[in-house]
Parts: C-alpha cells; structure tokens; sequence
C-alpha cells in the first residue's frame, strides 16, 4: 500500500528547532509518532497535523497559458476590462470573458445590461461591448431593443484559461 507523501518546508529551521524543543519539554514521556506530527505542523504554524495535512492537500490554482497571460494584459487585478482589444482574436475571447460573467437565466431591459456590462469594464464603452455581444451571437434582443437574454453556447477551448483566470479575479473582488 503507498502511502501519500506531504512535502515539508520551514523557512526558518532555528525557529523550528526551537519550537519542537520548547513542546518536547512539555511531554513527560518519549512523544508518539502522531506527537511528533502534531509539534511539527504547530512549529510550521499550524493548528496541528490534520490542519496542515488539510493545507497540503488544497489545490492549486493552475497556471495561466501564455496565451491566456497575454489577453490578462487587458484586464485589471479585480478582472475587469480595461482596454478593447485591437486584434480581433483577442476581442472575441474576451467578449466570451465577457458573456462567463453575466448571470444565467434571465432577462434584462437595456439600462439593466449596461449596469452590467459597465460592472465588468472601466475603459468606459459598455455601448461597443453590447453592440459586440449582440452580433458575435452571444446576446440576444428584441427588435425594439428593449429586452437582453444571454445565449446559452458552449465556449471555445481557448477562452476557458481566460475565464477560470477573470473568474479568480472576480471572486476577489465580490
């Protein structure tokens, strides 16, 4: 049976020794092997072992491709839009960025879309962004243009990294 390995790091190892001997003094006979665990993941600054254990076994986030790293330069920090592209490879990932953060399952007047366009771009041009929306076929209207719904399409593959990536950003800011 294999058994999961859990890399250990210190920065300090001075302070780690220190710490050990200090909760070593404290047991009054030799510490079990879970002891011994539990001071360790106390001395890294942990609770205990099942905490850092917990820490160890949290994903991730992934990398961002290069491709996608390129198009985050039209974005700020808490992944909103503040350029419009110039080529149009990148404006359609975008708009696709774009269509990811709007909510799913309803419909919206005009002033209601551009509340949330503007939500998600500082460049300040939600019209360019609605318009685009709309002929890119991932918006829909009334003739009258009175009423906006979202069109359920399935994303390209290249603008998933650029999705997940403006999604983590998004988080931080809510």
């Amino acid at each position: 049976m294999s058994r999961t390995l859990y890399p250990f790091y210190c920065s300090d190892i001075s302070a780690l020794a220190r710490a050990l001997k200090q909760q070593w003094q404290q047991e009054s006979a030799p510490p079990s092997h879970l002891s011994i665990l539990n001071m360790l993941a106390r001395a890294a600054g942990f609770q205990n072992f099942q905490h850092w254990r917990a820490e160890c076994e949290r994903p991730t986030p992934p990398e961002a491709s290069a491709e996608t790293t390129r198009l985050l330069r039209h974005y700020d920090a808490e992944g909103r839009l503040t350029r419009w592209p110039k080529k149009f490879s990148e404006q359609r990932l975008c708009l696709w960025a774009l269509w990811a953060a709007l909510p799913r399952g309803r419909q919206w007047s005009e002033p209601e879309v551009n509340a949330l366009l503007r939500a998600e771009e500082v460049f300040g041009d939600h019209v360019l962004l609605r318009r685009e929306l709309v002929e890119q076929g991932l918006l829909g209207r009334t003739p009258d243009c009175r009423q906006y719904w979202l069109i359920e399409n399935e994303a390209p593959a290249e603008a998933g990294g650029l999705i997940e990536q403006l999604g983590l950003r998004r988080t931080q800011r809510r």
